[in-house]
């Protein structure tokens, strides 16, 4: 099949939205509410994302189980080397601060588990990290229901669990889901990674092929505003705490998948495209810069500048491009070795 561009295009996007989630304040001003609220569509896109390619790579090969064991063992790794790396990063700074760094090494140590390890992908700095952990097992639970051909029946299984997950973000004002966490493979990655799966799976959606790129972005659009309404109603309206998700998300996502495969030529040739296929790079490495541009301001005694959308605008600038750049370094540092 030929490389759908439209998906990278798309990538770059979302992880600049990621990038202002992660940078732009928590704030009570209706703007940066907004923006993290139209940010949310990110995540949810990178695993349906995740979940199409991965559909077209294994669905009518009659190697799909080699395939799958080596893109499950890259994720594995890309996990692995970045959980390692953020895990030392954080001892270094723990050594670094002085003071009582036995007993700050301890507590450090003390805090892990074996599901922060390899289920949550939490414990470090890293709190990125959960997504490629929740990754590997949306695609590995994929995969079995796949090889059963009960792949039907695990979207409709995976919808109802991202239904009751909606109880564990902002929903949760109704009724709590009493779990750690709703952020996580169970909740949203499977949903999500078999939705993406199903577009390149299921015939019922080869119709929508047909549907104009206008029709898709307006609908897309509209559900994204309305996912902005939805967030602020529950949280401003009715004191709900902060959503990552919604009940909105699931449409908006649907239709800006749509309009992914409808136009698989969408953004080739462009260097946006070419940023986009460098997504999950970008976001294992921009919660480093995050936290050393933060050392930096408070160093300089500039931690007010927080509270200045120059100076929000200037961060996210600033994360996004290093790392791009890094990253880019790391893969050119990476083949020079191999050669």
């Amino acid at each position: 099949m030929n490389r759908n561009y439209a998906v990278d295009f798309i990538k770059f996007f979302a992880i600049l939205a990621v990038v202002i989630i992660h940078t732009f304040p928590v704030d009570t001003k209706f703007g940066y509410f907004m923006l993290d609220n139209l940010s949310r569509f990110a995540v949810p896109y990178f695993f349906a994302a995740s979940g199409y390619l991965f559909g077209i790579k294994v669905i009518n090969n009659p190697t799909s189980y080699t395939y799958f064991k080596k893109y499950v063992i890259k994720i594995v790794k890309i996990y692995a080397s970045w959980f390692l790396f953020y895990f030392l990063y954080d001892v270094l700074r723990i050594v670094l601060a002085g003071g009582n760094v036995r007993a700050e090494l301890s507590k450090y140590l003390g805090q892990f588990t074996p599901l922060d390890l390899v289920y949550y992908g939490q414990g470090t700095s890293g709190y990125q990290l959960w997504f490629v952990i929740a990754l590997v097992w949306s695609v590995s639970v994929l995969y079995l229901f796949f090889r059963m051909n009960k792949i039907t029946l695990l979207l409709i299984a995976a919808l109802c669990f991202n239904l009751l997950g909606l109880f564990g973000q902002s929903y949760s004002i109704f009724y709590e889901l009493t779990v750690r966490t709703t952020r996580d493979a169970f909740f949203i990655g499977l949903f999500y990674t078999t939705l993406g799966f199903w577009f390149a799976h299921a015939s019922p959606f080869k119709q929508y092929r047909d549907v104009s790129m206008k029709t898709s972005l307006y609908l897309f659009c509209f559900f994204l505003v309305l996912q902005v309404a939805e967030g602020y109603f529950l949280e401003k309206g009715l004191d709900a705490k902060h959503g990552e998700y919604f009940l909105s998300t699931i449409f908006l996502t649907v239709f800006l998948f749509s309009l992914t495969i409808q136009h698989p030529q969408l953004g080739k040739g462009l260097w946006i495209s070419k940023i986009g296929g460098n997504a999950l790079g970008i976001y294992a490495i921009h919660v480093l810069f995050i936290d050393l541009v933060d050392l930096a301001v408070n160093t300089l005694g500039l931690k007010n500048i927080g509270h200045f959308l120059i100076w929000n605008m200037t961060d996210t600038f600033l994360v996004f491009t290093l790392s791009y750049l890094s990253y880019r370094y790391i893969q050119k540092f990476k083949k020079g070795m191999l050669v």
